[in-house]
């Protein structure tokens, strides 16, 4: 259907107001679930309904946010109060999380520094150096709450294990996990106030981040909030007209995580279709400058510490969530070797097709739409599906399609996988004795797959059919989150 013939569904603008004053869009008025959910409560936005004096649309957003994360910090509760040690309790009650375990294995109890040579005794830390500096300030933070001086010189001479047993750390591990968990909350909340800005008409759609069952169950397993802040910040940067700063925010969040960079894909793609590209040309220097001063510090003191993440990841094999673990589990041998080569030819494809898709559309697409096919091309055919992951693509998802119910499929088949893992882990759905395959957990990462598809195609959809997207209904407008969006020519 071409735009001039498209159903205009309601604009879902506060009514009794001009577009200038307050074109805030209205979910009970734009989105056919929140229109039908809404009618438990009373019904959709009524005609003379005026904003409230104080809770404003992001103030809702951060304190439903808040809530989120500190019911994230209950669902950990069972593991706290074991102090960590029951492995199976970790798996049965599904609130396993890498902080309070890499505390004591990487030497941070000790006194160590994330890459600091530690003899051998201690594995260096396996991720890039936000994180490590992260993590390393958040022990320091412990160490100094503690009713006692730690002794970290008499813990360097003991191994990792070693450092574990001892009585005192398992209530030092617990301080380190909520000093973490009380660091990492404004990532969070962050993250949740940029994704409300980066559209000024669509503050609302950033609720589907804080009150995402994703954001509670995952938040605190590992330090990936971080990354998603910097995501979060680059696009509302982007969209303010901020690009060096939008660069900055992607290199210190490809610090932190490596999806991050993917956006610099978006952002040229986009760049090329409104001659943006001094924009770009900015942005990108920013990432490359931020990405270099933040690793430089590390590289300097400890380069073969600091290098593990890549080594690492280069020299992993099949691994949780992945496809290839599938495939290795049904009887077939892969390494390494080949799944980095069919991968990369897979996202080299994948990151093509996004290029083309993008420089054929009728309409620039959305810089969201791109950077969600980009990543998801990436984790589809990656080594590893850990539990945190889907945090990467939740702001994405949120942006590129903001629609409750397509945004509620993927995360039920996101929070499916989620409660599969932990059993798979567990050794509850399949027989350990027998040796048989786990084909529960298989039909996981199917479901898992399937629901970042699902939203993939209509991403596509709304790319080359700009009328069914919702956030540009019109069919005539480039991204409206974008500084200098203008529409089509009559």
């Amino acid at each position: 259907m071409p735009p001039s013939t498209a159903p205009r569904p309601r604009s879902g603008r506060l009514p009794g107001r001009a577009t200038a004053d307050a074109p805030v869009v209205a979910p009970t008025l734009s989105d056919p679930l929140a229109t039908a959910a809404s009618e438990s409560i009373g019904g959709p936005l009524g005609r003379h309904a005026r904003p409230h004096w104080w809770w404003t649309p992001v103030r809702v957003v951060l304190a439903v946010a808040a809530l989120a994360l500190v019911l994230g910090m209950v669902q950990k509760t069972p593991c706290v109060r074991d102090g960590w040690q029951d492995g199976k309790l970790r798996y049965g009650a599904m609130c396993y999380s890498d902080v309070p375990y890499l505390y004591t294995g990487r030497g941070l109890a000790a006194g160590y520094g994330s890459y600091a040579d530690t003899g051998g005794r201690y594995s260096p830390m396996e991720y890039p150096v936000v994180i490590g500096y992260f993590a390393q300030g958040a022990a320091w933070v412990t160490r100094t709450l503690g009713d006692t001086p730690v002794d970290t010189a008499a813990r360097r001479q003991l191994s990792a294990d070693e450092v574990y047993a001892l009585p005192e750390v398992r209530e030092e591990t617990n301080r380190y996990f909520v000093v973490t968990a009380v660091l990492l909350a404004p990532f969070g909340l962050l993250a949740a106030w940029f994704l409300a800005g980066v559209h000024r008409r669509r503050p609302w759609d950033a609720m589907m981040l804080a009150a995402s069952p994703a954001l509670v169950l995952t938040g605190l397993i590992n330090w990936d909030l971080i990354a998603v802040c910097a995501v979060a910040g680059a696009l509302w940067a982007w969209s303010r007209g901020r690009p060096v700063l939008s660069g900055v925010l992607i290199g210190l969040g490809t610090a932190t995580k490596l999806y991050p960079a993917f956006l610099l894909g978006a952002l040229l793609v986009v760049c090329i279709r409104r001659r943006r590209l001094p924009a770009f040309g900015a942005a990108a220097a920013a990432a490359v400058a931020a990405w270099v001063l933040v690793d430089l510090p590390a590289v300097l003191t400890g380069f073969a510490q600091w290098k593990v993440f890549w080594t690492f990841n280069d020299d992993r094999g099949a691994d949780l969530g992945s496809p290839w673990l599938v495939w290795q589990q049904m009887g077939h041998t892969v390494s390494a070797g080949t799944i980095n080569a069919v991968s990369l030819v897979f996202f080299a494809a994948v990151c093509a097709g996004v290029l083309a898709l993008g420089l054929r559309a009728r309409r620039t697409p959305r810089i969201p739409q791109l950077a969600y096919l980009v990543v998801v091309g990436f984790l589809l055919v990656n080594k590893v599906y850990s539990p945190q992951y889907v945090l990467w693509l939740l702001p994405l998802v949120v942006l590129a399609r903001p629609r409750w119910r397509d945004v509620l499929v993927w995360t039920a088949g996101e929070v499916f996988y989620f409660g599969a893992v932990w059993l798979y882990l567990g050794g509850w759905t399949a027989s350990a004795t027998s040796g048989a395959p786990d084909r529960f957990y298989w039909l996981a990462i199917g479901v898992r797959m399937a629901v970042e598809v699902y939203v993939a195609v209509l991403v596509v959809r709304d790319v080359l059919q700009p009328w069914r997207d919702p956030v540009r209904q019109d069919g005539l407008t480039d991204d409206p989150a974008e500084p200098s969006s203008v529409p089509a020519p009559a």
